[in-house]
């Protein structure tokens, strides 16, 4: 599945617009199923997910205009990805009273980074009846949640495997809840004993246009840090490909439809996820709008 590459928050003003906004995503998305949405009231943020700035551009418009939401929106961010630096072992407890009783919950794991593009795979290795049957899926539910909330900057931690080894119970004071509990602290400690590396998407660029403007094109391109991967005459026209991070392609669109006079057509699409640093993004320039977003 193409991931959404691009977010932007929006912040509804009153409780009213609240009920609004609600309002507009239910239609929004019934409508239009290329992009999705989180909300977190706590923060009072509704953070836009989706592959591209028109997309989100459109959307916060109608937003507004269409369904009168009054709000403080943020300018569209890279949806950046956090992966573990290196496999660990980890022996979460947790226990904490709860009235007369305690919850309690032990969750022994091994976490390690997966193939990029494997996902979030969780192997259940129990034999010794450490932990009953009936909580392991709460382990699970814990541990995935933790990822997705991310850890270094909190965009979600992809492509892991977890392997559950064991732990320990309570006949009293063991429960679903507290196995859930435990297995999001389990990942917590995971992440940063692994440590995170911060991961962005990497997007291909095709650009059709007129064979008079394709120096134009091309130095454009070069100007963001575009790696070409080549060029393709068609008739009057000039294919060109290349493959570039989405932080350096912000306004390529706009910037592509002044210099050709509207002549030129951009495409752009999700290819991969890489490390920041491999991509030759400049870390300082990306990693402070990513914590900005997310604090």
């Amino acid at each position: 599945m193409t991931p959404d590459v691009l977010e932007v928050a929006v912040e509804p003003r009153t409780s009213a617009d609240w009920e609004r906004l609600d309002r507009a995503l239910t239609h929004l998305i019934d409508e239009n199923q290329s992009f999705h949405f989180t909300t977190d009231r706590e923060s009072g943020q509704t953070i836009l997910e989706g592959m591209g700035e028109v997309l989100l551009e459109d959307l916060v418009d109608r937003i507004r205009r269409e369904f009168e939401v009054e709000a403080n929106v943020g300018s569209p961010q890279v949806a950046y990805r956090e992966t573990l630096a290196q496999a660990v072992e980890v022996d979460h407890t947790h226990k904490r009273p709860l009235g007369p009783m305690y919850q309690f919950g032990r969750v022994k794991a091994q976490v390690a980074p997966g193939e990029r593009g494997s996902g979030q795979k969780f192997f259940d290795e129990v034999s010794s009846g450490s932990i009953p049957r009936e909580f392991i899926p709460s382990v699970e539910k814990g541990m995935l949640e933790a990822a997705e909330r991310g850890s270094l900057v909190g965009f979600p931690i992809i492509d892991f495997e977890i392997h559950l080894i064991g732990g320990a119970y309570h006949d009293i004071d063991s429960s679903a809840l507290a196995f859930e509990i435990a297995g999001r602290g389990a990942m917590r400690e995971a992440a940063q004993k692994a440590g995170i590396k911060l991961l962005e998407p990497i997007m291909k660029v095709e650009i059709t246009t007129q064979k008079d403007y394709l120096g134009d094109v091309v130095n454009v391109l070069s100007s963001r840090g575009a790696e070409l991967q080549g060029t393709d005459s068609r008739r009057s026209s000039q294919n060109v490909t290349a493959i570039a991070p989405m932080a350096k392609l912000f306004g390529l669109e706009k910037e592509l439809r002044s210099l050709t006079e509207g002549n030129a057509v951009a495409s752009i699409s999700w290819d991969r996820y890489d490390f920041v640093e491999a991509s030759g993004t400049d870390p300082d320039d990306t990693f402070p709008a990513a914590v900005a977003l997310r604090a």
